[in-house]
């Protein structure tokens, strides 16, 4: 598959790597030559240092025969046009980063694809829903829901308050068991769980489950001392930030703390009254407690430097805050502030390139979900007719090593999937899989 990706910052770059160990063809285009000579070479990428609103460096790069276009700039007018200029030169599917919400809205999308422009990412809206999947229940580090709430993911971290540590998995389960544990990690280690596996203390543990089930996961987690989250802070007004605080729910009190004044006048214009702007360093403890850390259940640290929010999110907890979110940019920060303890981490070049990825498979996937401490993949796939998958009983299909059949939605209502399930065309299947396998099993679903 031949992939374009214009824009060499830090979304363009991420995806670049993630898709050259797919081996595929991938070239990365940016007109900063600086950008494209940080990369490292040990990464099998063509760069070429040509501008992707130029008809004449898109043609050189070889648009016309580009199975997917990828316009991730900073700069959203630029990203629109790279789309429209490479479509109408022949490229098959065209992606374009945006920072507009009014452009998702879905009225506008026949008119966007008849301008060329295939499909919208927004990072910081999706970075934000993910934040506010996270904050909903204080005592989950993941929430991702599947064909409107049929079924939901909870990632959870486990203490020795919970009640199925230590237990192999095959003497947990039955016909009865209102959840399947999909996925765990444990220290730098993400295990595809099999019968004999057990859960241990300190793992994050990926369970699969239909909603009404959701009080029976967390008492057996051990997370009924956790409170419900109605008090949020914010340090950083970032644009992520706006976002959340647009899009939290009605019962919960939002405080943004800022550092720079003029942002916080930004702020107070592009948000309602009930969100609080705070003109102050969120680092300080001493203002923290004056603005109310201690009765805040929430704390979500969101400045442009990963190291800070980190910091910050710690200092959070040991003031009494049970709910931390991070941001976290630099890739090699993740695995250190999983260890730390700090809480959710999100990282929008991730969530961006999960997105992305989507778009290269060949079945039918309406969505894909980066777990993101994980190096993990969930996807949704619909079977279709006279798929491989169909043929047998799931135990029976030989799905390979480091993927796992989570539940199916079969006529629109949810269900788990065992190892006797026999599934259907038509059925939305979710699939857990280790990084970077989806496109090695998307056949069976074919």
């Amino acid at each position: 598959m031949k992939i374009i990706i214009a824009g060499a910052g830090s979304v363009g770059t991420h995806l670049a790597k993630l898709l050259s160990g797919e081996k595929q063809d991938i070239i990365l285009m940016d007109n900063d030559e600086e950008r494209l000579n940080k990369l490292n070479t040990n990464f099998d990428l063509m760069t070429v240092n040509l501008s992707s609103t130029s008809i004449a460096g898109l043609k050189e790069a070889g648009v016309s025969g580009a199975d997917l276009f990828v316009a991730v700039t900073p700069d959203e007018s630029r990203n629109m046009t790279s789309c429209m200029l490479a479509s109408n030169l022949g490229a098959k599917k065209t992606v374009a980063r945006i920072d507009n919400y009014e452009y998702l809205l879905p009225k506008y999308q026949e008119f966007f694809q008849r301008l060329g422009v295939g499909s919208l990412i927004y990072p910081e809206m999706l970075a934000a829903k993910e934040i506010i999947d996270a904050v909903k229940m204080s005592w989950i580090r993941q929430w991702w829901e599947v064909h409107g709430g049929e079924l939901v993911l909870i990632g959870v971290k486990l203490r020795d308050t919970a009640q199925i540590l230590n237990i192999p998995l095959y003497e947990l389960g039955g016909p009865n068991t209102p959840y399947h544990v999909v996925a765990i990690k444990r220290g730098n280690e993400t295990i595809i769980p099999r019968g004999d596996d057990s859960i241990k203390s300190f793992d994050i543990v990926y369970f699969m489950t239909t909603k009404k089930h959701i009080p029976y996961i967390r008492q057996i987690a051990g997370k009924d001392t956790y409170k419900d989250v109605r008090n949020v802070m914010i340090m950083g007004g970032s644009r992520i930030a706006v976002r959340t605080a647009q899009f939290v729910p009605d019962y919960m009190q939002v405080k943004i703390i800022e550092n720079d004044v003029n942002r916080c006048h930004k702020l107070t214009e592009l948000l309602n009254d009930k969100t609080m702007i705070i003109n102050g360093d969120g680092r300080d403890i001493d203002l923290l407690q004056e603005e109310g850390i201690k009765n805040t259940e929430a704390f979500i640290a969101l400045t442009g430097n990963s190291e800070t929010n980190i910091l910050a999110c710690l200092a959070a907890k040991r003031l009494g805050v049970s709910k931390t979110v991070a941001e976290i940019e630099n890739l090699d920060y993740i695995g250190m502030a999983e260890s730390m303890d700090i809480g959710t981490i999100i990282n929008k070049k991730a969530i961006a390139a999960s997105h992305i990825y989507q778009m290269m498979l060949d079945a039918d996937v309406s969505n894909v979900k980066c777990l993101t401490v994980a190096n993990a993949d969930v996807a949704e796939f619909t079977v279709k007719e006279g798929a491989r998958i169909t043929k047998h009983p799931v135990k029976d299909i030989g799905l390979p090593k480091g993927v796992n059949i989570g539940g199916m939605i079969r006529n629109g209502v949810g269900s788990l999937v065992t190892g006797n399930t026999q599934i259907q065309a038509g059925d939305h299947v979710v699939v857990f899989c280790l990084g970077l396998m989806i496109q090695k099993i998307e056949k069976y679903f074919n």
